[in-house]
């Protein structure tokens, strides 16, 4: 991306990047590169799909709608014609992405470690996958496909060696965390200052998922976030390379899709919820009237029954040793073995955040016993006045703030690949029980123990020719980031994009 001229974009994403603490320590002096960014260009928050489903915003950021228009929400998530659940593959984006819309019209776009995506056919640009990224979707690669040995034997491999599928819940040391990555953030810069120099494109995108990291580990609930501050502040020497190898002409667009939040949940308790409603059923549990159950005979399953004799460290190495591909398979048919899809209306799908159900739908499950249409509706309003009622059971507080019906909050062509329902938490404190007149009492520790996890708004920082100093973004979305850098590299947004080019809402401060 040598000598820029006017209409280059470098765009730069920061995972799980809390825009608050960002323009705080900016202003507090902190990040002396990000506040000369907000001092001459324009800041301000995005309204995001990430309160609702939170893997959605960087899907929603590329393609510039909704995920029931892309249909792209988790690492597992369901689809029409599969019963249960499948990993994200290639081929589940059902629109295109900014950078490929750019490259039909001729435009030169190079994007590096964009988290969640792969391969799009007929893209002509330089794209490298999960080489440096916090959550791993594939394995690392690129196109072209030599360019990622080429890029190791310049710049060396990712050094954090850490990754999230790895390492599961599994926790980790704060002040370790964040001297990884600040290694790690290095490392990052140097490889994509490498690929800027190597050739002259219209747009250059890089996302840092360091930061992800670090909001999921280094994020203290009490406020003291001293070791975030430290990964921030090399990150912002970080920015400031590649902001001098950008070029002064260059549009700088710094953009996250999310912000950090104590981690208060209590998808964890779902399956239990369910089953005590009636919904769900398992071969080792028959439904009772009242929500009780009686035991009868378990299905045999000899891969759940391997795996239940091996201690769980073993499996858990064990599995590491394994091809991610057959990982997966092997996991969800551990998970769903015991499963009794002829009693089942409803059931959870994977999440670590948000709870995510799935009513077991005839004609789209090939097990399901819900009938489409009225009785498919009644299931789903039904089920969100029962979660609804759902408190603490010590003090009577509501645990769920919301329960949506995702036909009315996220309708469009790529519907099937979403839950039906989303159950937003209460977050004031954390979550260990669940209680209502219709199950009782159902308690257990959270699997998870990071202290920080996924919250709205996500933010944007944008300076460079047309954009005016000194000014706030008013009412934006997420979805106006993709129309922007269309519109500034002079390619019209297509229909199905909603969102506004984000110059026209902004205001003086």
């Amino acid at each position: 991306m040598s000598a820029a001229a006017p209409g280059r974009i470098l765009v730069i994403g920061l995972e799980l990047g809390d825009g608050r603490l960002v323009y705080e320590w900016a202003k507090a002096g902190h990040l002396p590169t990000i506040a000369a960014l907000i001092e001459d260009g324009t800041w301000g928050r995005l309204e995001t799909t990430a309160g609702q489903l939170h893997v959605s915003a960087w899907p929603s950021i590329y393609t510039g709608v909704g995920p029931g228009e892309h249909g792209v929400y988790y690492t597992f998530q369901p689809a029409p014609g599969l019963q249960g659940y499948q990993r994200f593959h290639e081929g589940l984006y059902g629109r295109p992405t900014f950078w490929q819309l750019l490259d039909a019209a001729g435009r030169r776009c190079t994007i590096f470690d964009a988290p969640y995506t792969h391969p799009e056919p007929g893209f002509a640009g330089t794209q490298l996958f999960d080489w440096g990224t916090w959550a791993h979707y594939l394995a690392p690669q690129s196109t072209p496909r030599n360019l990622l040995r080429e890029l190791e034997s310049a710049c060396g491999k990712y050094p954090l060696g850490l990754e999230a599928h790895d390492l599961g819940f599994r926790p980790l040391d704060p002040a370790d965390t964040q001297q990884r990555l600040i290694g790690a953030v290095r490392r990052k810069a140097e490889a994509a200052l490498w690929l800027m120099r190597r050739s002259d494109v219209d747009l250059f995108m890089t996302v840092f998922g360091e930061t992800h990291v670090a909001a999921h580990y280094c994020w203290s609930p009490d406020g003291d976030h001293d070791l975030m501050r430290g990964l921030y502040e090399e990150l912002d020497r970080a920015i400031e390379r590649l902001l001098q190898a950008a070029g002064p002409d260059a549009l700088i667009v710094v953009v996250s899709g999310d912000a950090v939040a104590p981690n208060h949940t209590g998808w964890y308790l779902l399956p239990e919820v369910l089953a005590r409603l009636g919904y769900f059923a398992s071969a080792e549990m028959a439904a009772a009237p009242g929500g009780a159950g009686a035991e009868v005979a378990t299905r045999f399953d000899p891969v759940r029954a391997v795996r239940d004799l091996l201690p769980k460290d073993f499996r858990k190495n064990l599995a590491r040793l394994l091809p991610t591909g057959l990982r997966d398979k092997l996991a969800q048919r551990v998970d769903t073995a015991t499963f009794d899809w002829s009693r089942t209306t409803a059931y959870c799908l994977p999440t670590d955040l948000e709870g995510c159900i799935r009513i077991n739908l005839e004609g789209r499950e090939p097990e399901g016993r819900v009938a489409p249409g009225a009785e498919y509706e009644k299931a789903c309003r039904d089920l969100k006045s029962a979660l609804e009622e759902l408190v603490e059971p010590d003090t009577g507080r509501c645990s769920v703030r919301e329960v949506l019906i995702v036909d009315q909050a996220f309708p469009g062509p790529r519907r099937g690949h979403l839950p039906d329902l989303i159950v937003l938490w209460d977050a004031a404190a954390p979550i260990t029980a669940l209680a209502s007149e219709r199950i009782g009492t159902v308690g257990g520790e959270s699997p998870d123990p990071r202290p920080g996890t996924h919250a709205e708004p996500g933010f944007v920082l944008m300076r460079g020719s047309g954009i005016a100093a000194g000014r706030t973004i008013q009412d934006a979305h997420i979805f106006d980031v993709a129309p922007t850098i269309l519109d500034r590299l002079g390619v019209a947004p297509p229909a199905h994009m909603t969102g506004r080019r984000l110059a026209k809402t902004t205001t003086v401060q």
